[in-house]
């Protein structure tokens, strides 16, 4: 199996806008840092050493010289001493003996070496040993060891903790100047993130206001220009509706009024009946028109929505308790429009009752949703004819009539409902047998 680098590394980066741009901002930095950091070590910090080194090298070559060069007296103790108070040094000289072997070498030893090699025209055995703040260095001369305490200042510079402590708090600056930065830039993304998300839901979100960068201020006039254009065309589609379901309802109401002073007979109840039939599908096409309507969301127990629901869809269908099974905790509060999916479930489980013998209701909280399940054990429907249940006006004509002797509304107005909370409805196989219809609602 080929491994794909980029996509690794994509999986492993974060989702998030803000992490994503401040990745964006510190890893040009810590990169500059990094080659910054190398090449003042392994360049000036190795050239400034060998510099210092040599300077050293120079004033052992110094000390060499007067060593050899006088006898032991009183001029050479007292060039010495002159050598002490100018060149910061401890100096003292150990007549008879000898550095033993020539040491491991290190950085600075190598440059001390290079310089005598250069200045004293050889190989010169010396010994050096860092103790605390000096450089215990013993350099052999002709008639003993000429032994010199160097401050460890003099040889490297003193100054890398101070390079290195302010490159650390450069770079935490930066990093605290970008953090709040893009915090800033990132913010109104997020606030029209929620914005859409709410409004999604069905939330009102009355306070939004297009602020930020102008690429971010003209994707919030947008969504503010879209949804103006979505709520005036669901207004108008509700007072159009409504219009017409109050003109066509002037005319029945007459009709009802003349078959009631007609007495009673088959084809009067027949012509009661129709009537009867009529209102009940204008109030449907009036729900399904409407949709989520006027109401506004608000915190609300969804158990307590559920019960009320069974209990609804019960009594329409004279359905005691041993048809009806609920489970519906309270406790677990969304903000939902009430009546609406209180509808929803009414339809839902109203239907299940009407093809099932019987029906389990059952709410439970799901990581970030709140699933409302009703199952039954009727006849169901195959897999491949459920979306088309959910077709407007549309009956299946083989199998499970969802809606025999109605208007083919109902499962399309509780889809239109739970979509409306930012949700879905879902067809699935019922553990009892038949149909298991499942709203799906985001916390």
């Amino acid at each position: 199996m080929a491994i794909h680098p980029f996509r690794t590394i994509k999986r492993g980066l974060p989702r998030g806008l803000f992490w994503r741009s401040l990745i964006i901002i510190v890893t040009p930095m810590v990169l500059l840092q990094a080659i910054v950091t190398y090449a003042f070590f392994e360049r000036h910090y190795d050239i400034v050493t060998r510099h210092m080194a040599g300077n050293v090298a120079a004033d052992v070559a110094f000390l060499v010289s007067i060593e050899e060069s006088y006898p032991p007296g009183a001029e050479r103790t007292r060039l010495l001493q002159m050598a002490t108070r100018a060149l910061n040094y401890q100096i003292s000289f150990m007549p008879g003996e000898h550095v033993a072997k020539l040491s491991r070498r290190e950085q600075i030893d190598t440059a001390l070496n290079a310089d005598f090699t250069e200045q004293l025209g050889g190989l010169r055995r010396f010994h050096t040993n860092f103790e605390g703040d000096f450089l215990d260095l013993r350099v052999e001369v002709k008639d003993g060891v000429l032994r010199l305490m160097i401050p460890r200042k003099r040889l490297t510079a003193s100054n890398v903790d101070v390079f290195i402590l302010w490159m650390v708090i450069s770079s935490l600056v930066l990093l605290a100047i970008a953090i709040i930065f893009l915090r800033n830039q990132v913010r109104p993304i997020e606030r029209l993130a929620r914005a859409a998300d709410a409004f999604g839901k069905g939330r009102a979100v009355p306070d939004f206001k297009p602020t930020g960068a102008s690429e971010v201020r003209s994707a919030a006039q947008s969504f503010l220009t879209m949804r103006a254009r979505i709520e005036r065309y669901v207004q108008q589609r509700t007072e159009m509706l409504a219009g017409v379901s109050h003109d066509l309802k002037t005319p029945l109401t007459r009709m009802k009024l003349q078959l009631a002073m007609m007495g009673s007979g088959a084809d009067v109840e027949a012509m009661r009946q129709d009537v009867a039939e009529m209102e009940r599908m204008l109030d449907e096409y009036l729900d399904f028109a409407r949709g989520e309507g006027g109401e506004e969301a608000a915190p609300a127990d969804v158990g307590e929505i559920v019960q009320d629901a069974a209990a609804a869809a019960g009594r329409a269908r004279h359905a005691g308790g041993e048809r009806v099974k609920v489970d519906a905790p309270a406790g677990i509060r969304l903000s939902v429009r009430k009546n609406a999916l209180k509808r929803c479930a009414t339809n839902l489980i109203d239907n299940a009752l009407k093809h099932g013998a019987h029906v389990a209701v059952a709410l439970k909280r799901n990581g970030r949703y709140v699933d409302i399940t009703i199952d039954d054990d009727g006849p169901g429907i195959p897999p491949e004819r459920r979306e088309e249940a959910f077709r407007p006006f549309h009956r299946l004509d083989e199998g499970r009539n969802l809606q025999s002797g109605g208007s083919g509304l109902g499962l399309a107005i509780a889809r239109d409902i739970a979509r409306a909370h930012g949700g879905d409805l879902i067809l699935g196989d019922s553990p009892l047998g038949g149909l298991r219809a499942a709203i799906r609602l985001p916390v």
